[in-house]
């Protein structure tokens, strides 16, 4: 037998990886990375003894954060050629290494296929829907398969080539066609001869029941308006003639411990545990919207110069991720993303480091980022500002492309966790690198440390990085018609009519 059929018939025969929890995925981190204690993250319950801190004077015990603009030496950033060639590499060498985790070299190929498409309406918008699956390559560990799901939507009479906006969000078809009245019938018909045929008994049933539908006709579905009475995000983006790509992040890679020995973190380590710079869940989601990305702008009926990528919550936080890795991606709306996304992690507000290296919440980042939760370790112990870097390099990393920090009010559900005032600190801290770049940022200067966020729906959107806090709860709805406006100005493009 030659070698290559040899090799390919151990991987036919290898097995699947054993089951695992993350609390054991996480201890088997902790093991590798010398860690014996970890301090227990804050409780968002504010009644708990270990409530997270909500009090500004003590917000801020590390008041000096890492300059953007700084190289390791030392010395001043001052050209666009020193970010590009010195600065920007540093950043992401140090995310990859501490924070996100690196994207293995051995990271698969993905063959994309159409699964179905079909014709529908979003609001009063003809559109084509198409499901989309993206297969990993796993000829080298079949016992692990991946596969992405997205669904394509674009509006049928928008202009070519079109915008096009990837959310993270379940992948199905928006409104899906139904059988006619007459289709119906005949599908009731059938059913009610194969369920007699299974049960003789039924047919009694149907007998005395003959206006009996197994199969009910569905009844119109009125418009659902966001709480702020638009129309849904994704029909204002039809509406403006863009398409939208709803990409499905746990098709790519389970959002918890358990999982990293699957998904496709799982396929290129073979079921085997991470080292400690390898990829989280984060980074492995942004590494699926980039392979997403690759689909999008291969279709000539789209614009590859204006592909962006949109979340909320943890998936803001992959939006984050995905715009400041991948520079081709031409913008981002990054909704209420927290910890290990817009909120700074030397902030001492709601959420913690300490919160994303316990075991619900380690498989975002790299193993070794739980190295600055650590209280007792082979190296001692660790904080946040122990960290090369903070979420202010982070969003430096997008410039000077299109970034909207986008957040939502307590009172309305965008808990205080989140740190809003920290997120808008940090997006200052970030706007001079946009500057260097000759881009407009929030136009507010450099003090991040005094920075107070403008008023609940005061949008700073006349540059390329942009902030707006909404009067709405934990979602980007209401900032998604600013969001449009915004992004079409830069993009100078005319909107279409709705």
């Amino acid at each position: 037998m030659s070698l290559t059929l040899c090799s390919a018939a151990r991987a036919q025969t290898q097995a699947a990886p054993a089951p695992i929890t993350a609390e054991q995925d996480h201890l088997q981190m902790m093991q590798q990375l010398g860690v014996r204690v970890l301090r227990p993250g804050p409780s968002g319950d504010e009644k708990a003894v270990n409530a997270a801190n909500y009090d500004e004077a003590k917000a801020n015990p590390y008041p000096v954060w890492p300059d953007p603009l700084k190289l390791e030496d030392g010395r001043e950033v001052t050209s666009a050629a020193q970010w590009w060639k010195q600065r920007r590499p540093q950043l992401v060498e140090a995310f990859e290494r501490e924070v996100y985790g690196r994207v293995s070299k051995a990271a698969p190929k993905v063959a994309w296929r159409v699964v179905a498409s079909e014709t529908e309406r979003v609001g009063s918008i003809p559109v084509t829907a198409t499901q989309v699956t993206g297969h990993v390559d796993n000829s080298a560990y079949p016992s692990i398969a991946v596969d992405i799901s997205m669904m394509l939507i674009r509006p049928v009479a928008a202009p070519r080539p079109m915008p096009v906006l990837i959310m993270f969000a379940r992948s199905d078809f928006p409104v899906p066609d139904q059988p006619s009245p007459a289709e119906l019938g005949r599908i009731n018909a059938a059913a009610k001869v194969v369920l007699t045929a299974r049960d003789p008994s039924l047919g009694a049933v149907f007998r005395d029941l003959p206006a009996y539908e197994p199969i009910p006709a569905m009844r119109p579905v009125p418009p659902q308006l966001n709480a702020d009475g638009d129309p849904p995000s994704v029909q204002q983006l039809l509406a403006d003639g863009w398409a939208v790509a709803l990409l499905d992040l746990a098709s790519i890679q389970a959002d918890n411990g358990a999982g990293l020995r699957q998904g496709v973190i799982g396929l290129v380590n073979r079921g085997g545990p991470r080292k400690p710079d390898d990829w989280g869940a984060l980074r492995a989601w942004a590494w699926g919207a980039g392979r997403a990305y690759d689909y999008l702008a291969a279709d000539p009926g789209l614009d590859a110069g204006n592909i962006g990528v949109e979340g909320v919550s943890r998936y803001g936080k992959a939006a984050l991720v995905t715009m400041a890795f991948d520079p081709r991606f031409a913008m981002v709306l990054v909704g209420s993303s927290g910890e290990g996304g817009a909120k700074p992690h030397r902030r001492n507000f709601g959420e913690a480091v300490e919160s994303l290296t316990s075991a619900g919440e380690y498989h975002w980042m790299a193993g070794n980022f739980l190295k600055y939760g650590a209280s007792d370790a082979a190296f001692g112990a660790r904080t946040a500002d122990d960290l090369p870097v903070d979420a202010p390099e982070l969003i430096a990393l997008c410039a000077p492309r299109l970034t909207f920090i986008s957040y939502g009010q307590p009172s309305k559900g965008d808990a205080r966790w989140l740190d809003q005032r920290g997120g808008y600190m940090a997006t200052v801290a970030a706007g001079k690198v946009f500057r260097l770049l000759g881009a407009k940022d929030l136009g507010v200067g450099d003090d991040y440390r005094n920075a107070n966020p403008p008023p609940i729906n005061t949008g700073l959107l006349d540059g390329r990085l942009a902030w707006r806090q909404h009067d709405g709860g934990h979602t980007d709805a209401p900032n998604m018609k600013y969001f449009i406006a915004w992004a079409d100005r830069w993009m100078g493009r005319t909107p279409a009519t709705p």
